[in-house]
């Protein structure tokens, strides 16, 4: 896992780097997208690229790459990196432009940076004791639907989380479920399963909307709704999605149980729906 991609090239990880003055660090001028790799291939690549063109598009930054030119490239960015089961971080910048300045440049080249990780999905405990999670004020900007680098609010939510022993931070906007620091929420209320509707505040998970769809298939409904903080605290089970993590259950909200205090029957079942996709 030590090649990265910058700019048309392979370079060893501990070389790669972008300019000072790149926009992507000197304000989070900056879209990304993490994508699981199973056995040397990228999963739900089509969906994941079209997210990232829907971020571009909302951050008013022309995409470099057709489809096929960036599944070219991510396709051998992960046989440098040996194939196998990893995850690939993706990394589009607005570039760099000659001075440091607020307004967006009339013309700039997008600086590309991508490098493959070893995966870690969640160890087999998870899914017999579940995670921790916490509810936590949702003070991030008002367009989350665009996967941009500006995630420190994300990141201190998430730091919240760890000083309260817990896993994730779940948010909360106005009352409103929102989503986790760094995953999307579904919960079951009085028997029927919900997750947040989508709305500018919420990130369009990949997995979210594979569960989505999985479930439907099955015959299995799933409410995309607005989810009050008090429903939500009450609820039966809570389960958590991610492209990484995939799905995995909480167990323990604010330090009180949810439901049983283990994993739920209704997790189980979506757990099985998911897990399909992936063998």
């Amino acid at each position: 896992m030590d090649t990265a991609y910058v700019n048309g090239q392979h370079l060893p990880l501990a070389q790669a780097s972008l300019p000072v003055l790149d926009r992507g660090l000197l304000f989070a001028d900056a879209v990304y997208e993490v994508i699981p790799v199973y056995a040397g291939k990228a999963f739900l690549l089509d969906e994941h690229l079209a997210r990232l063109e829907h971020s571009l598009d909302g951050i008013r930054m022309r995409n470099p790459h057709s489809r096929q030119q960036w599944q070219t490239l991510l396709t051998e960015l992960i046989k440098a990196n040996g194939s196998g089961d990893m995850s690939l971080y993706l990394q589009v910048t607005r570039g760099t432009a000659p001075r440091r300045d607020h307004r967006i440049p009339e013309q700039s080249t997008p600086n590309i940076v991508a490098f493959c990780q070893c995966r870690t999905p969640p160890g087999p405990e998870v899914f017999i004791d579940g995670v921790s999670a916490i509810t936590a004020e949702d003070t991030r900007w008002a367009r989350c639907e665009y996967k941009s680098t500006s995630l420190l609010a994300n990141v201190l939510a998430g730091d919240d989380a760890r000083v309260a022993g817990a896993n994730e931070a779940i948010l909360v906007r106005a009352g409103r479920i929102m989503e986790g620091a760094s995953s999307n929420v579904f919960a079951v209320v009085n028997g029927q399963i919900k997750t947040p509707r989508l709305c500018p505040a919420i990130l369009p998970g990949i997995t979210r909307a594979l569960l989505l769809k999985l479930a439907q298939e099955a015959q299995v409904e799933i409410i995309e709704t607005d989810l009050s903080e008090q429903e939500f605290v009450a609820a039966e089970e809570i389960w958590l999605t991610s492209s990484i993590r995939e799905i995995f259950p909480v167990t323990q909200l604010n330090a009180h149980p949810v439901g049983n205090g283990k994993p739920g029957p209704v997790f189980a079942q979506m757990r099985r729906l998911i897990q399909a996709c992936y063998a």
